[in-house]
């Protein structure tokens, strides 16, 4: 006795020497939603009555020789509070395994929204970036308002072209019909004329 004692170890605990059966927590939890999702329907409250007014009707008006819970009706009594008994405890039972599901499902949701809000705050952060980029980018109202500039002032300078080459036609003319050139009215146009490096008349 001594001995045993002395290997005993005060860090452990102790064995106990009744081994009681175990079950499995998650299938017991199983069957016991299934009996609580059962009775919380509408077939199990119709078969229910249909059972105990059939009880009763068979207990009060059947040959007494035939009645097996008279008057009273004391095994229906005891029968209806067994089932409440049991099933007081497999509700409850059922509600912590739903009430668990509840919070590993909320914990999820938690951490997508968190998930989601930083995705959102980063493409907010890019999509501000991208905007301040984009200011110091020439826009396409800017781009076709100096497109449109730049053709006008193209097709300015090709009329003025034409116009200075008619110009020199009809000097060239003037000239070989022996005619002076300087009896013609003058324009802006002789400024471009002597501007090309030919002799204004």
């Amino acid at each position: 006795m001594v001995e045993r004692r002395r290997t005993e170890r005060l860090d452990q605990p102790r064995e106990s020497r009744v081994k009681l059966p175990r079950f499995d927590p998650e299938a017991f939890g199983r069957w016991s939603e299934g009996i609580a999702r059962g009775m919380g329907t509408a077939n199990f409250i119709v078969y229910m009555t249909v059972v105990i007014a059939a009880w009763f009707l068979w207990n009060t008006l059947a040959p007494p020789h035939l009645r097996f819970d008279p008057y009273t009706f004391t095994f229906l009594t005891l029968i209806l509070s067994l089932q409440a008994s049991y099933a007081a405890p497999l509700i409850l039972l059922a509600q912590n395994r739903q009430a668990d599901r509840d919070r590993v499902a909320l914990e999820e949701d938690r951490r997508r929204a968190t998930m989601q809000k930083a995705d959102t705050e980063y493409l907010a952060r890019e999509i501000a970036a991208l905007r301040v980029a984009m200011g110091e980018v020439a826009t396409r109202d800017f781009l076709r308002s100096e497109l449109a500039r730049l053709a006008e002032e193209l097709d300015e300078a090709a009329h003025r072209r034409q116009r200075l080459e008619r110009r020199q036609q009809k000097r060239t003319a003037h000239r070989s019909a022996g005619s002076d050139p300087l009896d013609e009215p003058r324009d802006d146009l002789d400024g471009d004329y002597a501007r090309d490096g030919r002799p204004e008349g």
